[in-house]
């Protein structure tokens, strides 16, 4: 059964190994990170978690039972109690309902654990599995999205609006170390 788990330290070689691994199926779908990402991965890696570090974004994986990474689900710009959600999953995981679980897992936890009552997101029009997951996961279209915010092409933003829970910290187990 996948796991979702705060990203840490540890995760860098399975997040890299899941990169390479899905580089062309995701660059189908949302466009290539290009060659810099790769080379410079450790670096960028250690500059998510510093980020990760100021609140302002929660990075997340999706492990499956051997440890691999298929999956990653992150909360950006969390402002004023509201996130964007982006996310993505490997090729071979795709259409199994992984994503779509592991956002609304997301939307189970980010009150929580990070005090958030709503959640957005941006998909491309052409990206119907993406568009496919939020639907299911509970968001509701709201209005066009700037191409930037997608990789150059059309689409829409995606919200939904979460429970109020009672703000809990982050649990010991889910810091990064």
């Amino acid at each position: 059964m996948p796991e979702l788990k705060r990203l840490h330290a540890d995760h860098a070689p399975a997040v890299l190994a899941f990169e390479r691994a899905n580089r062309a199926y995701f660059a189908a779908a949302v466009g290539d990170r290009g060659d810099d990402f790769f080379a410079r991965f450790a670096d960028r890696f250690h500059d998510r978690l510093a980020e990760q570090e100021t609140g302002l974004c929660a990075f997340h994986v999706l492990l499956a039972d051997d440890g691999s990474v298929i999956g990653r689900f992150n909360l950006v710009d969390m402002l004023d109690r509201t996130a964007v959600l982006g996310y993505r999953v490997a090729e071979h995981a795709a259409g199994r309902g992984v994503a779509t679980a592991a956002v609304r897992e997301l939307c189970r936890l980010a009150p929580v654990r990070y005090g958030l009552r709503t959640l957005r997101a941006a998909a491309a029009e052409r990206n119907e599995a993406s568009r496919k997951v939020l639907a299911k996961a509970g968001f509701v279209p709201v209005g066009p999205a700037d191409p930037a915010h997608i990789g150059g092409e059309p689409g829409t933003w995606y919200q939904r609006d979460l429970p109020h829970r009672p703000y809990a910290a982050t649990p010991p187990e889910d810091r990064p170390r």
